[in-house]
């Protein structure tokens, strides 16, 4: 497809910039190894950051990059954990859910013999839920870990990939919307479980919601925007053959990244492609918004990490570490951290934009 003209031009830029010497931000703060490889992600703290990995090791970081407590859970944590009022709730691939205080890592209460914990964990009002292997959705109190309901995969409709982990759920709207393998996207009340829509869509890689909308991607190439009260398709775009990570929303904008290494961003209104930016490897994540800034993580065995500003072409900056970077970046104040796929987390001071 030709591109506009003041789309090649920007794109070109992008690949000029990252082909001459990368700029790095102004203040390196700190890499600290969590001591085997990591795939849940991080969870941001007002004062830091938790994160879990291959090992069973959990820990609190500072902005310092200094441990405030860890404890060892015996396996693996694949999914990123929930974290509600002053505790944490976190699960295992060996079907452990364990409650911790977020002051001290001390155990508040724990549940064995549960499915494996392979979806990122979601919480609010008092309670955590879960999505299991098998598709069934429950919902714990934080408090106990008693279960509140549980509502097994609908009949008739396809079971999930036991052993792949699904999107994250994404609370909004008065609503617990989660995805159930090639069963499509669901829409349950938070208080019984009770099933309000059902959007089927195949190979879904990841939500957004912002206001009344339901952004969802999916591996086809296709970006859907749904109404998040009754899940109907607002507008369907296929921007690509096939992308490569969950929409996200930042600069008014909605962003994907493709198999082919590039980065769109797309019209709200209508789904339209209204940039498009070369990436040096394909987008797994979302990207965050800071400031003016995009902050656009890659996978590749060498990541990269890339500062824009979208309707300027060149990168503000770029990081190449010798880690995929596979979970989105957090963002506290002026303060990056990322998490390496080795397990590393490492941070930066941002410069801020200048006016």
């Amino acid at each position: 497809m030709q591109l506009p003209r003041p789309q090649r031009l920007v794109l070109l830029l992008a690949m000029a910039a990252l082909m001459a010497a990368c700029r790095q931000p102004t203040d390196p703060l700190f890499a600290f190894s969590s001591d085997a490889p990591s795939r849940a992600g991080l969870v941001a703290l007002e004062d830091g950051v938790l994160v879990g990995n291959e090992g069973g090791r959990f820990l609190r970081l500072d902005r310092q990059g200094t441990p405030l407590w860890r404890v060892e859970l015996g396996r693996e944590v694949a999914a990123r954990p929930a974290v509600s009022g002053e505790t944490v709730i976190v699960g295992t691939v060996g079907g452990t859910l364990v409650s911790l205080a977020l002051a001290d890592g001390s155990e508040r209460w724990r549940l064995t013999g549960q499915p494996p914990v392979l979806t990122p964990l979601v919480s609010e009002a008092g309670s955590v839920y879960v999505v299991a292997p098998d598709g069934a959705v429950r919902a714990l109190t934080v408090g106990s870990g008693e279960v509140r309901w549980r509502r097994p995969l609908p009949p008739g409709v396809p079971r999930p990939d036991a052993t792949r982990p699904q999107p994250a759920p994404v609370l909004a709207g008065g609503l617990l919307v989660v995805v159930l393998g090639d069963a499509g996207v669901f829409a349950l009340s938070p208080q019984d479980g009770t099933v309000r829509w059902r959007q089927p869509l195949a190979r879904v890689l990841g939500m957004e919601a912002q206001g009344e909308v339901l952004y969802v991607s999916t591996q086809k190439g296709e970006v859907l925007a749904l109404g998040l009260a009754n899940g109907q398709v607002r507008w369907r775009q296929t921007p690509a053959s096939a992308l490569s990570s969950p929409p996200a929303w930042a600069q008014g904008m909605v962003w994907v990244g493709t198999e082919d290494k590039l980065l769109l961003a797309l019209s709200p209104q209508d789904g339209r492609e209204s940039i498009r930016l070369a990436l040096p490897a394909p987008l797994v994540t979302q990207a965050v918004e800071f400031r003016e800034w995009m902050l656009v993580p890659t996978r590749d065995s060498q990541g990269w990490l890339l500062a824009l500003k979208p309707r300027e072409g060149p990168p503000v900056f770029t990081l190449r570490l010798d880690t995929p970077l596979l979970t989105r970046p957090v963002v506290l104040g002026d303060q990056l951290f990322v998490l390496g796929q080795d397990g590393r987390v490492l941070s930066w001071r941002l410069q801020p934009p200048k006016p």
